[in-house]
């Protein structure tokens, strides 16, 4: 049997590769950079398994149906799939391009939830599998700048909870990674802040939290949040800010 990881070139998908290769999995990697072809050798030399290795634009409206398909036509047995390919930005939504909406709401939302669909009912035929979603902190954070990034999260997270209840008795495991910040540069913090939040335990490394959420998986569980007390402070107060704070807060530019 395959998994199969989106967004598996660097960061979290390359330690979610990694991580179903030390189980034994197949892998199935996929990502829209070359260097996935480097990550799948790294992979098959360090742990011995067949890697296939898949260069794919998955921020468009027909690359789900088009990875199921190549997947049919090479005989590919999906029991694992970890949604994982997005893009992060903070910038107001005006502000951005045509083209950059369009991704990321096909990355976010429409790729992952028709992947679902696709190799879903291929799980609930065989009464096994395993979905892992990758969604966010944000999804519960409504604030400037993050408009869509967090808006698409709050779909996939909304939509994994969804389905947990809908397929768990079908024999297939839907679960929610819920991360704060992680240390793999797309957040472009600033050494030092990096090198604090590590200390203090609100940045977390990119192999902890594959980690983490493997074993949720694995375990069943609807949704698994890292790290757990930082974001459950984090959203804690970010509940307590009103509206109108908010505003004077883009008004002064302190964000």
């Amino acid at each position: 049997m395959y998994a199969l990881i989106t967004g598996a070139s660097s960061g979290c998908g390359y330690e979610y590769a990694r991580i179903m290769a030390q189980k034994g999995y197949k892998l199935l990697i996929v990502s829209n950079e070359e260097a996935i072809h480097d990550k799948a050798n790294l992979i098959r030399e360090e742990y011995g398994v067949e890697v296939i290795a898949l260069v794919q634009n998955l921020g468009t409206q027909t690359a789900a149906k088009e990875l199921y398909d190549y997947c049919k036509q090479a005989n590919i047995e999906v029991e694992v799939l970890i949604n994982n390919a997005g893009v992060y930005h903070d910038r107001d939504f005006l502000d951005d391009s045509e083209a950059f909406n369009q991704l990321i709401f096909n990355l976010h939302m429409h790729t992952p939830a028709m992947l679902m669909y696709y190799f879903g009912q291929e799980m609930v035929k065989r009464s096994k599998g395993y979905i892992l979603n990758m969604c966010s902190i944000t999804a519960d954070i409504a604030v400037q700048r993050l408009s869509t990034y967090g808006a698409t999260k709050a779909f996939l997270q909304n939509f994994t909870r969804s389905l947990h209840i809908e397929l768990k008795g079908k024999g297939v495991y839907v679960t929610n990674v819920t991360p704060g910040a992680i240390n793999t540069g797309l957040y472009n913090i600033r050494p030092w802040l990096t090198k604090m939040g590590l200390v203090l335990g609100y940045i977390v490394q990119p192999d902890y939290l594959a980690r983490r959420g493997v074993n949720a998986m694995f375990r069943g569980r609807a949704k698994v949040t890292v790290p757990a007390l930082w974001n459950h402070i984090l959203l804690f107060f970010v509940a307590l800010i009103p509206t109108c704070l908010l505003r004077l807060i883009r008004k002064l530019r302190i964000f």
